[in-house]
């Protein structure tokens, strides 16, 4: 059994109430309230919970992203756990400024290999990657703290 970060969990968590709401966009605050508990911590409660209204908020303007960055498809027939997994990328890229964009894709594509289909890390990591370039290419790339870690590989990993 894999462990799992409790971030990785609210991520989860936040996944399962956006596709509820999806289908049925009332009792939002029923739903946040169900999945996240007195058992999460109160900063990963928060996290969850703001990571949730953002990806609301921003839904519309994700989806543009989304559909500009297919060739060939339209947005209706991309999987709606995918559409759903972008929509919380490209928000917590954006929104949340403490947080590595490469983390933020990094479990984006972990949370679609239990979720989604086969071929949707390739296809999500790609959209976000694009979207995070635009983004940098931009200057609208807003990091600070951790946020504005870079992943490096180091040249000895003995050292």
């Amino acid at each position: 059994m894999k462990f799992k970060t409790s971030r990785r969990v609210i991520r989860e968590k936040a996944l399962r109430i956006l596709y509820a709401y999806e289908f049925n966009s009332e009792g939002l605050q029923a739903l946040l309230d169900s999945h996240f508990t007195d058992q999460d911590p109160e900063e990963e409660r928060k996290f969850g919970i703001e990571l949730v209204n953002r990806t609301i908020i921003r839904r519309k303007e994700c989806d543009k992203e989304i559909e500009s960055r297919l060739s060939n498809w339209e947005l209706k027939r991309v999987a709606i756990i995918d559409r759903i997994l972008l929509r919380m990328g490209m928000t917590e890229i954006l929104s949340f400024p403490e947080i590595p964009p490469k983390v933020t894709i990094n479990e984006v594509i972990e949370i679609s290999k239990d979720y989604s289909t086969a071929g949707s890390g390739k296809f999500i990591n790609g959209l976000l990657d694009a979207y995070l370039n635009t983004l940098k290419d931009s200057g609208l790339l807003k990091k600070s703290g951790r946020g504005l870690l870079e992943e490096k590989i180091p040249d000895n990993p003995e050292s």
